[in-house]
């Protein structure tokens, strides 16, 4: 799978999981909803920078970001 999809895909989890809906993971990450959404559909990818942003802005490790669980 594609380390883009993976990051999509584990971003969406991990979101959900902590409740927080994509405005306000943006705004705890310093990011526009847009650029979240378009993330985790894919459509973009993230600067190591803004991987570490998200990463903080969940409280995870950003590594947790782009580890396929499905393998």
């Amino acid at each position: 799978m594609a380390l883009r999809s993976v990051l999509a895909r584990n971003l969406r989890v991990l979101r959900l999981e902590r409740g927080m809906s994509q405005e306000a993971l943006a705004s705890k990450a310093d990011l526009d909803r847009t650029y979240v959404s378009s993330i985790e559909r894919s459509r973009y990818s993230a600067t190591i920078d803004t991987l570490e942003r998200l990463a903080d802005a969940l409280n995870v490790p950003a590594v947790d970001l782009l580890k396929d669980k499905r393998a």
